[in-house]
């Protein structure tokens, strides 16, 4: 979606910081011990909080039943789409935990992840989850108006695979949004080997656009696996995987990060 009236900019900025919030209000939550069934209920209840409602419960694609809970709640080798059903153990120390929140708020959308680590992290999971926020950090500053998406995936491939040497992801990306949920483009985080293989990688950056932007990364594999098309996304390999996910407006002078206070959420919680 291009905004261009004010009024469609504050709403899809307000939206974005609700997203924020209630990233905050996890922070204060975590802990180990809890289930995901606890986690999405806090979820669900800062939303109706903050006058929210989730942009997933309910939400279907083709293949899929509908989406059971309110936020994406993903453990360890889980990269996306984890439901508060999926993983069924409480969270113990050293988990790491991707939380991807959705929210629709006034008829705008905002929707934007993390991953935490639970207590503690060991310095390879540490080292994937700060490689993950550099990655997201780096590929905002390469949207910029005038330029083709494929920008983006330069930036984010050649700094995690070729800087960190860890692998992003394959089939998985970025989108628009704005009043839906999904929305074209979509935004690769690989640079692609054919031209059928991301045709909106030449598109234009343009000013207006809103774009949820996405890394996902593994330690292990590029490869996914997915139980017969259920929710759940695993790592093919069941190696560690972590998600960020931040939403930006590209305007004549740059990106603009609507959910930019995220960046300073920690990566451990619960101590």
């Amino acid at each position: 979606m291009v905004l261009t009236a004010a009024r469609d900019i504050d709403g899809a900025t307000q939206a974005a910081q609700c997203v924020t919030q209630v990233h905050e209000r996890l922070v204060d939550f975590l802990r180990a011990g809890l289930t995901l069934t606890d986690v999405d209920k806090c979820v669900a209840e800062s939303l109706e909080a903050l006058g929210c409602r989730s942009a997933f419960l309910r939400y279907t694609i083709p293949g899929h039943p509908p989406y059971p809970s309110h936020s994406c709640l993903s453990v360890n080798d889980c990269i996306v789409h984890g439901t508060h059903l999926s993983h069924t153990d409480p969270l113990k120390p050293g988990d790491l935990l991707s939380i991807d929140v959705g929210v629709l708020r006034d008829g705008w959308v905002g929707d934007a992840a993390w991953t935490y680590a639970i207590e503690h992290a060991t310095d390879e999971a540490l080292a994937l989850m700060q490689c993950g926020r550099e990655s997201l950090r780096r590929g905002v500053e390469a949207i910029q108006p005038g330029r083709p998406l494929i920008d983006w995936a330069k930036a984010v491939q050649e700094y995690v695979e070729g800087e960190c040497g860890y692998h992003l992801v394959r089939g998985l990306g970025g989108h628009g949004y704005g009043r839906k949920l999904h929305g074209p483009p979509f935004v690769s985080n690989v640079i692609p080997v054919n031209q059928f293989e991301w045709p909106d990688a030449w598109k234009i950056f343009e000013p207006g656009l809103l774009i949820a932007v996405e890394p996902m990364l593994a330690i292990g594999t590029p490869d996914t696996t997915n139980n017969h098309r259920k929710w759940p996304i695993h790592t093919a390999d069941g190696s560690l995987s972590v998600h960020y996910e931040a939403d930006v407006m590209v305007s004549e002078d740059g990106p603009i990060n609507l959910t930019v206070g995220m960046e300073s959420l920690p990566d451990i919680v619960g101590v």
